[in-house]
């Protein structure tokens, strides 16, 4: 009986595919890449249209071995790695070391991990793509280039250990222009002018003054919004216009790589890494008892909306039978790709839209079934049909003012019933999929209505947001700046090198990553361009289309590089990044430590090293005493990173909180009162886990504000 040979990255992934092929397949898992350009020289060679020079990875000889003698028992092979430019470029790479004929057909792939899908793949094999071989390449040899050139440059100029890379310094360049920008910021006052308005014996509504005299309402200070209330004292509110308006909005679409780890920030608090960790064991498959291991998701790595039209009529078969027939829209919703997405997948979805996630959640681990949940909601809600929404929008006059009362309410929930998207900090209130509560009383014009007060708020223009995860992963993206592969790689690499740090989800970045991208900004500005680096991965894309030769886009990068790097060497002087001294003495060879920045954030070590090792955590002091002995409660991290607040005495307290301590006591129990921050609002919590008292700190929401609210008479 003929045997064939199927070749995949990994070894989930050939379970998976085990299960679905047969005795007459064999599977075997070369474990990623088999070979790349070596760790300790450039790899390049320039004068020869940048030949690569590949060589075995460390470690994979005897996974060579393995896979050598079974291409010999084999009568046909076929390479089955990810679909995508890396997957393409390791089944090259593997055809390479097996002696496979690159041109015949060797080659499947596949979007999802299901019984149909790789059956259907297996019988339509296909050359190995060069196209794509070579975008891949070109991008491999790019970021060496930048690497191997740039970061030696900032060891002999700053400090050892530290890189420069082709993506990650635009974003570094993102944060610390952006942390430019808010220490630059000049707050301006501004205020607001709410009256609250009784129709009849109703129950009140409010109305924001909209314009004065015609114009827009802008109001710089309190002086200004006094004199509004003294000419508004004994004035008619009359209703001038109402206008009612239904408004459809609409689902967002399927998850891209993206927008997957975007919404799992923001709904999950996952990390970009944690995201795509996870996401890739939904995908390569999971072992769900009697079914057995079963790819739970479609391809993970894809800039596209896509979904296939077997996708779309299943889950239309399952939201009519779910939730009735008038949650399917009459036409099925397709979204555009954006920009130059590749679109050669589909967006990532759920492999059977039945497979409901609690159905299957006693087979996935917590984070698993997380992941999956999220997936399966925006999968299902993207196919459901709009929701319907009543908006009332009211004019109310009073002398030269004009006041604005705005209302919904929800007509038909529509893909509301399953998922809202989630939003980032800064984004306009306007697209919120959450609709406004305020109901308002039915008004006619003319009619008129009675003030109660006016209650005027004092508000200061802020600056923009901090990046974090889901926020920075967006702005790339839209840049143009790296593909969906990228996006986690990025942030790990700009964190681990010690240029950012990550608090409270924001990222900031240190005293080193500014002065590594001021560097580059000033004598290699197109390394740290947006267009520049966006324009290149355009061209990456060209050379898949096979509109450029792969070779002439390192020609036209490289050479203009190369002189800017002669240059660079010579004019940059030597630049010191001082640590910051701190009064605390190294026991064991009496210097004054000092402040350094590791993996996980700030630390105490000897300004001796290497030969004083020394280390000690930073204690960040909180000015709140410990319940449990006369020590002070400091900021620790764990072993991961993780804050926690702890005893200054400890190992002999053993105190320990996650959330940050306040001075505050318990109601109730009279313990540490504890404050986490959910949704914007200030949660005080009770340390105790027995007492579960819970406050909300009602006077957060206004923490720029004031508000004086003057009481008029209605009658």
């Amino acid at each position: 009986m003929a045997n064939t040979l199927v070749i995949v990255e990994s070894p989930a992934k050939a379970k998976s595919l085990g299960k679905f092929l047969g005795r007459r397949f064999i599977v075997k898992a070369s474990m990623g890449h088999v070979r790349d350009l070596p760790k300790s020289q450039l790899g390049v060679d320039i004068q020869e249209s940048f030949k690569p020079k590949y060589i075995t990875i460390r470690g994979k000889g005897d996974i060579i071995k393995e896979l050598k003698a079974a291409t010999k028992k084999a009568d046909k092979i076929l390479l089955a790695s990810d679909p995508d430019r890396e997957g393409e470029a390791i089944a090259w790479h593997l055809a390479n070391v097996l002696a496979i004929d690159e041109k015949s057909p060797c080659r499947i792939e596949f979007n999802e991990i299901t019984k149909q899908a790789v059956q259907k793949a297996v019988k339509q094999p296909r050359p190995i793509d060069l196209q794509r071989v070579e975008a891949q390449q070109a991008r491999r040899i790019l970021d060496r280039l930048v690497g191997y050139n740039l970061s030696p440059l900032l060891w002999r100029k700053v400090k050892k250990g530290l890189s420069a890379g082709r993506v990650q310094s635009v974003a570094m360049r993102l944060i610390c222009d952006r942390e430019e920008e808010i220490q630059s910021f000049v707050p301006e006052e501004y205020w607001s002018l709410l009256a609250k308005l009784l129709k009849g014996k109703g129950s009140h509504f409010e109305a924001k003054l909209h314009k004065i005299n015609g114009e827009k309402a802008h109001i710089p200070d309190e002086k200004t919004v006094k004199n509004i209330i003294s000419d508004l004292q004994g004035a008619d509110y009359r209703v001038t216009s109402v206008t009612k308006k239904e408004k459809k909005r609409q689902p967002a679409p399927p998850f891209t790589t993206s927008s997957m780890q975007q919404e799992a920030y923001r709904k999950l608090n996952f990390i970009a890494r944690k995201t795509m960790m996870v996401a890739q064991q939904l995908y390569e498959g999971l072992d769900l008892g009697k079914e057995g291991p079963v790819g739970l998701v479609t391809y993970i790595r894809t800039d596209s909306t896509r979904i296939s039209e077997t996708a779309e009529q299943e889950s239309r078969e399952y939201i009519a039978g779910k939730y009735g027939r008038e949650y399917i829209p009459g036409v099925v919703r397709r979204v555009a790709p954006k920009g130059r997405a590749q679109d050669a997948h589909e967006a990532i979805r759920p492999t059977d839209v039945t497979r409901e996630p609690d159905s299957i959640k006693d087979f996935l681990t917590r984070d698993q079934y997380k992941l999956y949940k999220l997936i399966w909601l925006r999968f299902v809600a993207s196919q459901m049909s709009p929701a319907l929404i009543d908006t009332t929008s009211v004019d109310i006059e009073a002398g030269n003012y004009v006041f604005r009362a705005t209302g919904s309410i929800i007509k038909f929930p529509g893909f509301m019933q399953v998922y809202i998207e989630g939003q980032d900090e800064g984004d306009d209130n306007q697209d919120n999929d959450s609709p406004d509560e305020n109901l308002l009383p039915e008004l006619k014009e003319g009619e008129k209505v009675k003030v109660v007060s006016l209650v005027p708020k004092q508000h200061f223009t802020q600056p923009p947001p901090r990046y974090t995860d889901a926020t920075l992963i967006r702005t790339l993206e839209e840049k143009g700046i790296g593909r969906p592969s990228t996006y986690a790689p990025i942030v790990d690499t700009i964190i681990k090198r010690g240029y950012v740090i990550r608090e409270k989800k924001n990222f900031y970045p240190t005293e080193l990553g500014q002065v590594v991208v001021d560097l580059l900004k000033q004598y290699f500005p197109s390394i740290i361009d947006v267009e520049f680096t966006a324009d290149l991965e355009r061209k990456l894309d060209d050379v898949e289309e096979g509109d450029i030769d792969w070779a002439k886009v390192l020609e036209d990068f490289y050479y203009p590089f190369k002189e800017t790097l002669t240059i660079a060497e010579k004019e940059i002087e030597h630049i010191q990044v001082e640590d910051e001294v701190t009064d605390e003495i190294c026991e064991q060879c009496g210097r004054n430590l000092v402040v350094k920045m590791g993996k996980f954030g700030k630390f105490l070590a000897c300004p001796g090293f290497p030969e004083c090792r020394n280390t000690k955590p930073l204690l960040e002091p909180t000015g709140v005493s410990c319940p449990k002995c006369a020590g002070e409660l400091v900021l620790r991290r764990s072993k991961k990173g993780r804050k926690f607040y702890g005893c200054s005495n400890y190992p002999d307290c053993d105190f320990v909180v996650w959330d940050q301590p306040t001075n505050q006591k318990c109601p109730n129990c009279g313990s540490l009162m504890v404050q986490k921050e959910s949704k914007g609002n200030i949660i005080y919590r009770c340390s105790n886990k027995e007492c579960k008292n819970e406050i909300k700190d009602v006077y957060q929401e206004n923490t720029n504000q004031n508000s004086n609210e003057i009481s008029i008479s209605a009658d």
